[in-house]
């Protein structure tokens, strides 16, 4: 088994949907974004174009923050999700050095939304530490309950699709399987060439592949 989550960038609105309901299901603190999405302008006037790409976590198959943590508190499930155990984590931030994606979260002094005895902070603390490394977990805690990421079931455009690409029948091996036949799009791995084999996986727009763009796939 190997989760993945797939956004099909033909679909990303760049709403922040996924970045709002991140926060909410996480209760992360003040700049912690596990569900970023970064919003580009490119061309020049009057022919500008606007683009939109979410990141987060990768899970990398050769996640280089696991090799680099120090304290050994990275590990990586046998679905392939990379955790961070927050019990374990000293803060040295070895991984936020390594990650090449800049998806990994540390600040010595945590700010937070509401006081420390609101539901909700007491909801967010009780699975994230103060001074200890955050990152997207794929909503580990979720799956563990038969539900899918939060950032999922919450797009409005149905851009972010999840599941096992071991299992052929799966939503996301079918996803990937139709747009090959039908637009001719692969899907493609940021920084690819770096070796870390991300389970996060993007389909380009169609936009790119009728101009010939191709950026870095696999």
């Amino acid at each position: 088994m190997r989760l993945s989550l797939l956004v099909d960038l033909q679909r990303c609105i760049g709403c922040d949907t996924c970045t709002m309901a991140c926060k909410q299901e996480n209760g992360t603190p003040k700049d912690f974004f596990f569900a970023r999405v970064l919003n580009m302008e490119t061309g020049e006037f009057p022919k500008v174009k606007r683009s939109y790409l979410p990141v987060l976590c990768n899970h990398c198959a050769d996640a280089p923050c696991v090799r680099a943590c120090p304290n050994k508190s990275i590990f990586k499930r046998p679905d392939g999700i990379v955790i961070i155990d927050q019990e374990r984590c000293n803060g040295t931030g070895a991984c936020v050095s390594a990650c090449p994606y800049g998806n990994i979260y540390l600040q010595a002094e945590e700010r937070w939304y509401f006081p420390d005895d609101s539901p909700y902070e007491h909801f967010a603390k009780s699975r994230l530490e103060n001074g200890k490394a955050k990152k997207c977990t794929y909503c580990a805690h979720r799956l563990d309950q038969g539900l899918e990421p939060a950032c999922v079931v919450s797009c409005p455009a149905n851009a972010r699709i999840f599941g096992d690409l071991d299992d052929p029948n799966s939503e996301v091996s079918q996803h990937l399987f139709l747009q090959k036949k039908q637009t001719q799009r692969e899907a493609f791995r940021l920084l690819a060439d770096l070796g870390t084999d991300p389970s996060t996986r993007y389909l380009k727009p169609l936009s790119q592949m009728c101009s010939g763009g191709r950026g870095n796939e696999k």
